[in-house]
């Protein structure tokens, strides 16, 4: 969503610190060490700081309270305060510009491209608005308002760009990090996270245990490599295999863990689609690997994510127990 602001706790904190920093600094500045101006030049700035102290407590002690459209129109009000007080003070100097930084920073730093252009038309809008005003002549209110302007859009670009560019790696990192490096299918802990997500939406769901019989004999008969690319094409084959959305994962060793959308007899095609599908592979130095396979399936075999995986194991043991290469549905839960 254009409007949505991204990691509101962090977007919070920042606030009140910029708030708590900028009420205190206009406290001082503004009131204490101008004393003797005009009565409305102080009390606006006095105003501004009570109400920059106030949000700012707000927004450190109980962020909630605030609703949710304050955090994408922050920045803007921001820069409108910030342009009140300027004009307030007829100050033209580069010090009180500098302010505009923080909603700028804000902005570029939380929330969306639409939004931070916004930013910063409200902020070149201000400045043009105290320069063109009060500035000496029309060539320094133009210079300061074109520098003003640069200034700010560079300084949008940049940390955007820094902001894009770390989110890009975090999702690269996140990836790998859920990701078997050898198959390329999910990890054990991308696994029990998706498990956990998807017994807590609508049922059913379907759980396919999966060993490579007698995968020791693979490795000690031909070598690790022939091992390694026999565990790549089952998880290619059970990627691969049948129609609509599947997440599998290489839980460790020659365990795998296949989840689908699917009930119990939909589940078990599956399992035997995917079963033929390996024993036809071709290429292989140690010929198609042989699978056992359990199935179990949430609510029909169980009710919770943890019974779910007890109940696909104990379908997969039965699968060996038969004489492996066969696949077992699990006994309907009483």
């Amino acid at each position: 969503m254009p409007f949505q602001i991204r990691d509101t706790y962090a977007a919070a904190r920042a606030v009140a610190y910029l708030m708590l920093a900028a009420g205190a600094y206009n406290l001082v500045t503004g009131v204490l060490m101008k004393l003797g101006d005009p009565v409305s030049q102080l009390v606006a700035v006095g105003v501004a700081s009570v109400a920059f102290l106030v949000v700012g407590v707000l927004c450190l002690r109980r962020p909630q309270s605030l609703p949710q459209a304050f955090w994408p129109v922050v920045p803007l009000l921001s820069a409108a305060v910030i342009t009140g007080l300027n004009y307030a003070t007829h100050d033209t100097t580069m010090g009180p510009q500098l302010f505009y930084l923080w909603p700028l920073l804000f902005s570029a730093s939380f929330q969306s491209r639409r939004l931070i252009g916004a930013t910063v038309a409200a902020i070149s809008a201000g400045h043009a608005l105290v320069a063109f005003t009060f500035a000496p002549d029309t060539r320094h209110a133009l210079n300061d308002w074109i520098a003003i302007t640069v200034a700010m859009t560079m300084t949008a670009i940049v940390v955007t760009g820094l902001r894009e560019r770390n989110d890009r790696l975090r999702e690269v990192l996140e990836a790998q990090a859920g990701s078997d490096s050898l198959t390329g299918v999910a990890n054990r802990r991308a696994f029990d996270r998706e498990l956990a997500r998807a017994v807590s939406g609508p049922a059913p769901v379907a759980l396919v245990m999966v060993d490579v019989d007698h995968f020791k004999s693979i490795n000690d008969t031909w070598g690790h490599a022939a091992g390694d690319r026999a565990l790549q094409a089952v998880a290619g084959a059970l990627r691969d295999t049948g129609d609509g959305d599947r997440f599998v994962a290489r839980l460790g060793g020659d365990e795998f863990a296949v989840l689908l959308r699917a009930g119990p007899a939909e589940a078990l095609r599956y399992a035997e689609h995917a079963r033929s599908e390996i024993a036809a592979l071709a290429g292989l130095a140690s010929g198609a690997p042989q699978l056992s396979i359990g199935v179990a399936v949430l609510p029909d075999h169980a009710q919770s994510a943890e019974e779910l995986q007890r109940v696909a194991d104990a379908a997969l043991y039965q699968a060996k127990q038969r004489g492996r290469g066969q696949s077992a549905l699990a006994v309907t839960a009483a």
